[in-house]
């Protein structure tokens, strides 16, 4: 395992974006506005549900994020396709915490619910990530993961067999 602290700031997310933390060709989240987290509070390569690891992270909802004015106008609603998003690319920054090396790209997910929405009067989402499998080998770096998403508390997401690989291509 890397020596990689267990919780990130805003800052740390943004160096990510920029190739900065875990290095050139290696595990990157996108840039705002697609980067769809403020911190992560908690990461592990050992914890979760399986002990095979697991990322908690959240991110602030206000009424001028970008997708509001266009996703739908007079009836503005996160996509739903920006939490899986998310969750994806946490799952990614996960292996590269872990200090595997390649860059992040997802593989799918099994089963995906949108039990909820997010509407420009909710506050924070929160990500909750565990791994069922995290596999390195020779050949194939990938990580694969259930999740949720919770709008203040309430679950509005939950995937399952989600999977993200690293590449090296």
């Amino acid at each position: 395992m890397a020596d990689y602290p267990t919780s990130f700031t805003k800052e740390d997310l943004l160096k990510c974006a920029q190739g900065e933390l875990f290095g050139p060709g290696n595990a990157q989240l996108p840039a705002p506005p697609m980067l769809m987290m403020d911190r992560i509070t908690d990461i592990s390569g050992d914890g979760g549900a399986h002990g095979k690891g697991h990322v908690i992270a959240e991110f602030d909802i206000t009424p001028d994020l970008w997708f509001f004015d266009c996703h739908f106008p007079g009836n503005p609603i996160m996509p739903g396709c920006l939490g899986l998003d998310g969750l994806w690319q946490l799952t990614g920054f996960n292996l590269g915490w872990r200090g595997w090396q390649g860059r992040g790209y997802a593989l799918g997910v099994g089963e995906v619910k949108l039990t909820g929405m997010v509407r420009p009067d909710r506050k924070m989402l929160t990500y909750k990530i565990d791994f069922t499998k995290a596999i390195q080998t020779r050949r194939l770096t990938m990580g694969v993961a259930d999740g949720i998403v919770e709008a203040d508390g309430e679950v509005i997401y939950q995937v399952k067999d989600m999977k993200v690989a690293l590449s090296e291509s």
